[in-house]
């Protein structure tokens, strides 16, 4: 897959739909990780101004997430919130699953796309491929169905 006009059943996905989806893995993520860092640190955790509050917290708040992410791209090519509006990320010029390496380059790619004010991830809805920095550096897009499988209102009374 070269591109969506090769695929006329696919479209790129677009800035909003990414941010919903990218809101839904936050939310997951929270559900995960508060409770993890609650029972370790206490409430002192949400009142301390330090970076990182040991160990765990770098494991949970740093490790975890990347590995949670990177697993989901490799064996399910999509995050659960991508996978709530049916994208997929996949290999820009063949349309395959990530590799490995596509995957934790795109997962670092994101703190390149953070950085500067935010500006790689608000590329997507500039980008005529909805790719933000991050997925030019790893070579990957976010595709998904044009029909989703929304069917058609249907009354059967008179």
């Amino acid at each position: 897959m070269t591109d969506p006009d090769g695929f006329p059943d696919l479209e790129y996905v677009g800035f909003w739909a990414r941010v919903g989806a990218t809101l839904i893995d936050t939310v997951l993520l929270l559900v995960v990780t508060v409770p993890l860092l609650l029972a370790i640190y206490g409430r002192a955790y949400f009142e301390s101004e330090r970076l990182l509050m040991g160990p765990a917290d770098f494991l949970i708040s740093w490790v975890l997430p990347a590995v949670a992410v990177v697993l989901f791209w490799i064996s399910r090519q999509a995050t659960p919130g991508k996978m709530a509006i049916g994208a997929r990320v996949v290999d820009a010029a063949t349309g395959r699953p990530l590799t490995p390496r596509q995957s934790v380059g795109r997962y670092l790619g994101y703190f390149v796309s953070s950085v500067p004010l935010g500006l790689g991830l608000l590329w997507v809805a500039f980008d005529g491929r909805k790719q933000g920095w991050h997925d030019k550096l790893a070579g990957t897009v976010v595709v998904r169905s044009k029909q989703r499988g929304v069917e058609a209102v249907k009354f059967t009374g008179g």
